[in-house]
């Protein structure tokens, strides 16, 4: 049995467009992928991915302090599947401080 709509035509509502979604390691909340910041875990090492499109394993964490803190205290690492070393670890602690301490407004 097929649904007619009252025109005659048989289309089907058109969806809106597909937007991806991650999950902060920090907070584990999702939302738009385009809204986090990518770290990936490559053979160079551990490192912030601007352009999320790095070949590597990556994580997913908000422009925010608060979820920086929780996940470098080991979440980032366990998503990783990766230890950090103390190099790369204090590269991404520098570009925590580059992020202003707000609170997450839900």
């Amino acid at each position: 049995m097929e649904l007619i709509m009252s025109s005659g035509s048989k289309k089907k509502p058109r969806r809106g467009k597909h937007i991806p979604t991650r999950t902060c390691v920090g907070c584990r909340t999702t939302n738009p992928k385009r809204s986090l910041i990518r770290i990936v875990s490559s053979p160079d090492g551990v490192k912030v991915d601007p352009t999320g499109k790095l070949a590597g394993r990556g994580a997913y964490i908000h422009y925010q302090r608060t979820c920086w803190e929780v996940a470098l205290k080991g979440s980032l690492a366990h998503a990783l599947r990766t230890n950090i070393s103390p190099e790369d670890m204090e590269t991404l602690k520098e570009y925590m401080a580059t992020i202003p301490d707000i609170t997450k407004e839900d």
